[in-house]
Parts: C-alpha cells; structure tokens; sequence
C-alpha cells in the first residue's frame, strides 16, 4: 500500500514541477525582452505625437523605420555624442527628439531658401536614395545629382558651367533637327555625348549659377560635397550618421541613413518643405 500512495504522489505532483519550470523557462525571455526595449518604448511613448510643421513626421514614424539606429559603437565619430542616447547590444541609439528637432529646422530652412530664389541641390549618390531622391527632386523641380558629385561644382563653376552649356546646347540641336545635317555615324557620336553628360551633369543641367545650399543624403558619402559646399560658405544640411562629422553641416539631421524607409520618410518631408516655399514665391511673383 505504501509503495501505491508514493507512486500516487509522483503522479500528483509531478504535473506542478513541469509547470513551475515551463514558467521559468517561459517567464525569463519575457523580462528579458521588456528590459532590452522598453527604455525605446517609453521614449517613443512620450514624443510619439510630436510632429514636424508641415511635413507631417512623427518620432514613431522614425522609430518605426529604424531611423534611431546608428553604426556599431567602435566606428562612431565622437562629435555625435550629443546626439546620441545611449547604446544597446553595441550599436549606438540616437535621440530621435534631436532628429526631429533637426528635421524641422532644416525643413523650416528649405523653405525659407527655396522662398527667396535661392539654388538649391539635392545630392545623393547611395544606392538606398538614389531612386526616391530624383523622383522627388523632378516633381517638385530642383536640381539633383544621383550618380557623382562633379568636383568644382561650387569651387570651379565656370568649368563646371561649359560642361552644362554644352548638355543644353546638344540637346536643343537635336530637338530642332539640326544634328540632321551630319552623317549618321556622327548623330550617333552625338547621341552618346548627350548620353553621357546626361548621367554625369543631366540633374543639374537647369543651374544658373553655382549652388547656394546643398542637401546631403550621408554627409559622409557625399563628403566631398559637404567639404566644397562648406568652404565656399554654402548652406549644408545633411543627414548625419553616427560615424560622420557634425561640424561642417550647418543643419544637422542625426539618424541612421542607410534605412530605406527612413529616407523615404525624410526626402518627403525635403520635397514638401521645398514645395511650400516655391509656391510662396510664385504667389509673390503673380502678385507683382
């Protein structure tokens, strides 16, 4: 009978050992899970209304987009520090109010250039912007460059005009047929000229004069730029990674750069901020 009562009592409490430890072993992932992002959440949870005027961004549009991630902590650039939070798991984690801050400054910025005539050039040769930066920069009619930032754009414009005075001029030739006159062989000649100033100059090719701002997609790609741009004392806002140098951007926008929907989300918010200032002064104009 003793050895049934004991048999009976393994049966019995068996059962409640596997639960006690099924929920330890369930139990630690979950507070380890919480702790790992709920310093983000609660971040996110007190700014998540926060807008840019008239861009309509959200801090949770940015966290949803990874716009918060920076690069692994041994390449970052130590004058970001500011605007960095922390670190987790050895990435750096930006302070997404910073970015917002600088998104509406640099917003508030374009639309004030764009109001006064200014010549303004989007610049933005990654892979991950390239696309999305040049249907923008067409719809809202600015200048871009997607392919390579020409050196001497600014500090050698008079070079760098008889480049586009050269597009401009091949390309009205062919429009009114006067390349018709020339052997075919010859056309083509022409045709691959046109081709190629296209992909180097084609963006840029509606430039009156050297660029007064330059809005730089990775100011640390799109270094040269931001070097040339900055000596000459143009205006550079530029998105600005954890790994790059603040200080030659006058308009910094803290974030990760290489998120595809982040810049979506920010070269929207260029285009619209663009769009309001040009349409500004094309009432003053009308009015005039």
């Amino acid at each position: 009978m003793a050895t049934k009562k004991a048999k009976e009592t393994v049966v019995e409490t068996a059962p409640e050992k596997v639960v006690k430890k099924t929920v330890k072993k369930t139990a630690a992932p979950k507070k380890a899970a919480v702790k790992k992002v709920a310093p983000e959440v609660e971040k996110v949870e007190e700014v998540k209304e926060t807008k840019v005027p008239g861009s309509k961004v959200t801090v949770e549009e940015l966290f949803e987009a990874g716009a918060h991630f920076g690069h692994v902590v041994k390449k970052w650039n130590p004058k970001m520090k500011k605007y960095l939070w922390g670190e987790k798991n050895g990435i750096h984690i930006f302070d997404l109010e910073k970015t917002m801050s600088g998104l509406d400054d640099a917003c508030k910025a374009l639309t004030k250039a764009a109001l006064e005539g200014k010549r303004i050039v989007l610049v933005g040769t990654k892979r991950q912007a390239k696309a999305m930066l040049e249907a923008e920069a067409k719809r809202v009619g600015v200048p871009y460059i997607t392919q390579r930032w020409m050196g001497g754009l600014i500090t050698n414009w008079r070079q760098v005009k008889q480049t586009l005075d050269r597009l401009n001029s091949l390309k009205l030739k062919r429009e009114q047929g006067q390349l018709k006159k020339f052997t075919k062989k010859e056309q083509v000649l022409f045709d691959k000229e046109i081709a190629r100033l296209e992909r180097v100059v084609g963006g840029i090719a509606t430039l009156k004069d050297s660029p007064e701002v330059i809005v730089a997609i990775d100011t640390h790609k799109e270094k040269l730029a931001v070097k040339e741009a900055s000596s000459r004392g143009a205006m550079v806002i530029g998105l600005v990674d954890s790994n790059a140098n603040p200080d030659p951007v006058d308009y910094v926008i803290p974030m990760n750069d290489d998120s595809a929907k982040a810049l979506e989300i920010v070269i929207g918010a260029f285009g619209k901020a663009l769009e309001t200032g040009l349409k500004e002064r094309k009432d003053i104009v009308e009015k005039k």
